[in-house]
């Protein structure tokens, strides 16, 4: 199949974040690389519009920049798989978590294995965000906890919690094309989960969890904090992640406000991650 390539200039984080959603789950992107200073998106030669282009860009408030070149034919799967390493995760406890694709070896050297597929979902360990988070569910005492995973992109934490003996696992994510890729992973790797589509309103009335695990963005974790908190009881842990260093202080503050009191935290490649206890 032939592909047009459209290399965008935006700002990380959130506003990266959000483009991929518009083009992957609204329009008609198949497959995404983050850049230094943005991200390629790539879509079949028939399916490309300058005009969709130029609406989503109208339509951002902070500014979008785009070029565009045609690439020749070939096995774009085969491309993809000589490009997509598998990635291994050290955990501070000594614990390694190996994350790959279906067309990577298997490996009998390391204490998890986690066969993910990403497709258009977020979470395969190559971001910072995840293997930090990765870290953390493999150091936590997990066996026999209710676990939660917001926005689960391809499950690969909730996979893990279950791997690690969790007693029950929730992952959500609002968007259909992460359901159905965790769904595809939960199946893979062999584990049952309970995938839902949806945001933070679904959490309305649950019974609480021991975990909470969600790597979004700022933006969301701060929004939707509360709705965790109330599905959470005292003793209950909070994996935050998605977000800058800078961004730790409002973060923490939000937490405070909610009976939550900072843990542990850790930081790459100026992300963070924060774990979290609930006092109250």
């Amino acid at each position: 199949m032939k592909y047009t390539e459209v290399t965008f200039k935006v700002e990380p984080g959130v506003w990266r974040d959000m483009l991929v959603d518009e083009l992957g789950n609204q329009g008609p992107y198949e497959s995404f690389v983050d850049t230094p200073d943005g991200v390629k998106a790539y879509v079949p030669r028939e399916e490309f519009s300058e005009e969709y282009l130029q609406s989503v860009s109208y339509a951002f408030p902070v500014p979008i920049s785009h070029t565009v070149a045609e690439l020749e034919d070939r096995n774009w799967n085969e491309e993809w798989e000589k490009q997509h390493e598998s990635v291994l995760v050290h955990a501070a406890n000594g614990k390694t978590i190996y994350v790959r694709a279906p067309f990577h070896p298997h490996r009998t050297d390391v204490d998890y294995e986690l066969i993910i597929e990403p497709k258009m979902s977020f979470g395969t360990a190559h971001h910072p965000t995840t293997a930090m988070m990765l870290s953390y569910v493999a150091e936590l005492a997990i066996n026999g906890l209710r676990v939660l995973d917001m926005g689960c992109g391809t499950a690969v934490l909730a996979i893990l919690a279950k791997m690690r003996g969790a007693s029950e696992v929730d992952a959500i994510d609002i968007d259909e094309w992460a359901y159905n890729n965790a769904l595809e992973n939960a199946d893979r790797n062999g584990v049952s989960l309970n995938i839902a589509i949806g945001d933070a309103t679904l959490l309305e009335g649950r019974t609480p969890y021991d975990l909470v695990i969600a790597n979004i963005n700022r933006n969301i974790l701060l929004a939707d904090m509360d709705r965790y908190a109330a599905v959470m009881h005292a003793g209950s842990h909070l994996l935050l992640s998605g977000f800058y260093t800078a961004d730790e202080g409002v973060l923490l503050q939000r937490a405070n406000t909610l009976g939550m009191t900072l843990a542990d935290k850790k930081e790459r490649e100026g992300w963070s991650a924060m774990h979290l206890t609930k006092q109250q």
